[in-house]
């Protein structure tokens, strides 16, 4: 824990909130995090009693702050799936189990506060957008690759929630017609080629020879030489397909090569949506490094015709890029009081 600034008391309470576990903080108006501490979602245990352990995490804060001198002014709070953050409203989160959960009012009650609720991935990229690697620019696409791939368009520091409270599904733009059929029942869409679970899934399934269906332009290879050391079926997670990659491993390198196109095309979609100036690469997937941003932005390069070809950088606040998502939602909304 640090000091808190000279003459302003001030925190918020912020939570990410995700289907394992939950990143909590207390925040200053200017970003800087006042203390931090994580919790066990623990999901499983069903939606009512995960709310409960939301509402008492936030209290058990809200009360730390007071007792270290500080004020707690607003509470923040940030969930995945479909979130109607104009009624504070959590429709639907499958990780989570939400269905129209109205956490933003029982936060209030809860705490006395003012609160806010906001999508993870759009409280993601607003926090990006403002303090991290987008700062500089007033046009950011924040794209978010993990076990799924969602984005979020931040214009002038504020993200975009569409009609329904559903925008950003970046990961559901269809990029291989007859490609791997996605969890939203629909082949080919970029999150089936490009997220990080299905990186895993692609290699091992080429490794074991139980692969359905090719991609369009992917021909069969031939398992990685230590396919005799693995037993079949052992799961390779993305980052060891990176790795192996990296190494010079043909089948490595024909999945990668599989997920950099199908993101570029994905990326390249988005760019003549959004016209952005800086697209920020988030979540797990990003820990590459340049093994991806490098392969990515070549590939993007070459998709551009007229359109103005983005920045592409990697996050900068990397996993609490959530939490203070969550804090500036919760500012945002004192202003507008």
């Amino acid at each position: 824990m640090t000091d808190g600034s000279a003459g302003d008391d001030r925190v918020v309470v912020a939570l990410d909130v995700g289907g394992t576990g939950m990143k909590c903080a207390l925040v200053r108006p200017d970003g800087s995090v006042w203390h931090a501490e994580r919790h066990p979602t623990d999901a499983g245990r069903g939606p009512d009693a995960v709310v409960e352990t939301i509402l008492s995490v936030a209290e058990d804060l809200a009360g730390k702050a007071r007792a270290g001198g500080s004020t707690p002014v607003a509470c923040g709070v940030a969930v995945p799936g479909v979130v109607d953050e104009a009624a504070g409203v959590a429709v639907w989160s499958a990780n989570v189990g939400f269905r129209d959960v109205p956490l933003r009012d029982l936060v209030a009650a809860r705490l006395a506060l003012p609160a806010a609720l906001g999508h993870d991935v759009r409280g993601g990229g607003i926090a990006e957008a403002r303090l991290g690697a987008g700062r500089d620019a007033r046009h950011v696409l924040f794209v978010a690759i993990g076990t799924g791939i969602a984005a979020a368009h931040v214009v002038a520091g504020s993200a975009a929630t569409g009609a329904h409270g559903a925008a950003g599904e970046i990961g559901h733009i269809l990029v291989r017609p007859d490609g791997p059929r996605c969890g939203c029942g629909r082949p080919g869409c970029l999150e089936a080629i490009s997220s990080a679970s299905a990186i895993a899934r692609r290699y091992t399934q080429l490794a074991d020879g139980t692969t359905q269906a090719d991609p369009p332009g992917v021909g069969t290879a031939a398992p990685p030489a230590d396919t005799a050391t693995r037993p079949a079926g052992t799961a390779v997670s993305a980052a060891e397909v990176a790795e192996r990659a990296a190494a010079g491993e043909p089948l490595a390198g024909q999945v990668w090569q599989e997920a950099v196109e199908a993101l570029a095309d994905g990326l390249a979609t988005g760019q003549a949506l959004f016209d952005v100036d800086t697209v920020v690469i988030g979540g797990g997937l990003v820990r590459a490094g340049e093994q991806l941003l490098g392969p990515l932005r070549a590939a993007l390069h070459e998709r551009m015709t007229f359109h103005r070809e983005p920045r592409l950088v990697a996050a900068a606040l990397g996993d609490e890029a959530g939490c203070l998502g969550a804090a500036l939602l919760a500012l945002d909304s004192l202003e507008r009081r």
